[in-house]
């Protein structure tokens, strides 16, 4: 578990650069593709690949109520790095801090998952569980995740899966899932 962690850790360098590249520039310089509401990226040296939604709807609440809240990119990807052998990899950013040792759910249909968290950062525990939720999603419609912020302010966003097979399909072929 401790190797995981380290290379969730390294993982997450990764996309927290790719997530620094303001959206315009990514998506002239290395979308590739679009597959209804889900982009596919590729980057070259070392070739990397994920696809990545953004939310149709966000809901912030505090104590119950619906409150107001600054986000940033609010993001579901599924990555593929094969220099890394990663082959599926789950992860989101809620576009602000999790609360330290907290997790994220996410809920497609009836099936739920736990995430760990790191900084703005959640992924699945292992690639048996990834794979799961990549199964649940090529099934389901809409994927809900669900974070908690260092200010207790509790959030849920909704990710269509419309596009998301075809854009699972595009990623593997490019980056050898």
């Amino acid at each position: 578990m401790k190797f995981t962690k380290i290379a969730h850790l390294l993982a997450s360098a990764t996309l927290a650069a790719a997530l620094a590249v303001p959206a315009a520039a990514q998506d002239s310089s290395n979308r590739v593709n679009t597959e209804t509401d889900w982009s596919i990226f590729v980057e070259d040296n070392p070739t990397q690949c994920w696809i990545v939604s953004a939310p149709k709807s966000i809901r912030n609440t505090r104590d119950g109520q619906e409150v107001p809240a600054r986000r940033g990119d609010i993001r579901l990807f599924v990555s593929y790095w094969p220099g890394n052998d990663k082959k599926g990899e789950v992860s989101a950013t809620g576009g602000y801090p999790y609360a330290d040792g907290s997790t994220v759910t996410i809920e497609i249909g009836s099936d739920r998952y736990e995430m760990f968290t790191d900084g703005e950062l959640a992924w699945a525990a292992s690639p048996t569980d990834d794979a799961r939720i990549i199964a649940s999603m090529k099934r389901g419609s809409q994927a809900v995740v669900s974070g908690r912020s260092g200010r207790g302010t509790q959030t849920q966003d909704t990710f269509s899966l419309l596009g998301f097979t075809a854009a699972v399909s595009d990623a593997e072929s490019r980056c050898g899932g």
